[in-house]
């Protein structure tokens, strides 16, 4: 029997056809549309430099360590190997031969250059969309953790359990994510590394607050979540466990929460994307995420269109791939 009456009727042997042509045919007059009006903005586009961004070449300096005298220089190949003596010490360097400025005999003295080489170096956009990744990997699994506890207190019969969990989620989400974000890294970090600084520790770094802040924001959506995914499942499944003679937490684990997995992942998948998108938000606490580092560099090279047309495709590459990792999961649950 079908789910959708009407809607699963023969269609003709064109029909899908006619509309994948539709499809393709907005998808262009869209791309055309936008470029059309790229070109009508008085704006010198300067899409190769964009690259840099990501990785970028830098001449490193090799510089002595030591006084001394070059005592030889030994070509190996486009390397070559300087040998500086000195007092009692010696020291070696290893540089390409033709960025070489000193010769055999020369005295050198502590920050002189003997030369330099070009290095691979990462960009800025490079470190935030990893700062990105880092914040948002571990606020989600902080999250459904936290969710996950959160809404199997919010639908037991312990008053206390119940009614914490019914604070916490109300409390949360009656609030914005940037005040509280102020308030974990502003009041309640400050307390935290004064107190671990005066017992002689080293403070917190600013990313952790910046998880938190936001595996507990979307906890508690989580939770809602939760509990709404298993109180889905017919209470007969519960009963039926139990008269099996499996305990409560058993039930839940071997019955309940098997069915209600399938049912919530599509809701978790567009509330960690939600939790991907709002990590941009970090950046009020001097975390160097993606966002940021855009900012950052928009600001120095004034790049606007470029620099940010190339962060929303960085968001959208990992919002896209979290979504895709989630079909898969949930067709292995089905």
């Amino acid at each position: 029997m079908s789910l959708y009456p009407g809607l699963d009727a023969p269609k003709p042997k064109a029909y899908n056809t006619i509309w994948t042509i539709t499809f393709f045919v907005i998808l262009t007059a869209g791309m055309a549309g936008l470029y059309g009006a790229t070109k009508s903005v008085d704006y010198i586009w300067r899409w190769n430099r964009v690259p840099d961004y990501f990785f970028y070449q830098e001449d490193v300096e090799t510089i002595t360590e030591i006084e001394g005298e070059i005592s030889s220089i030994t070509q190996k190949g486009k390397k070559s190997i300087v040998t500086v003596i000195g007092e009692g010490e010696t020291a070696t360097y290893t540089l390409p031969t033709d960025s070489l400025l000193m010769d055999e005999g020369d005295f050198v003295y502590p920050g002189d250059a003997l030369g330099s080489e070009q290095q691979w170096k990462t960009g800025l956009l490079l470190y935030g969309l990893w700062i990105t990744l880092k914040a948002s990997f571990l606020a989600i699994i902080l999250a459904m953790v936290i969710g996950v506890i959160t809404g199997l207190m919010r639908i037991s019969d312990n008053p206390a359990l119940k009614w914490t969990a019914i604070t916490y989620i109300e409390l949360v989400r009656g609030s914005p994510l940037l005040v509280q974000l102020m308030i974990w890294y502003f009041v309640i970090g400050t307390l935290v590394n004064r107190i671990l600084m005066d017992l002689g520790f080293s403070k917190i770094p600013t990313l952790w607050f910046g998880v938190l802040s936001l595996a507990i924001f979307t906890g508690a959506y989580t939770a809602e979540i939760v509990r709404a995914g298993i109180q889905s499942v017919h209470v007969g499944q519960m009963e039926a466990a139990r008269s099996l003679g499996m305990s409560y937490f058993e039930s839940m684990r071997k019955v309940i929460m098997p069915q209600a997995i399938t049912r919530i992942l599509p809701a978790l998948a567009g509330q960690f994307i939600s939790l991907i998108k709002d990590s941009s938000l970090l950046g009020v606490i001097s975390v160097r995420e993606l966002t940021k580092v855009t900012r950052e560099v928009v600001t120095a090279n004034l790049q606007p269109f470029e620099l940010w047309i190339v962060c929303a495709a960085l968001y959208l590459l990992l919002t896209f791939g979290f979504s895709l990792l989630v079909q898969r999961l949930e067709k292995r649950a089905v």
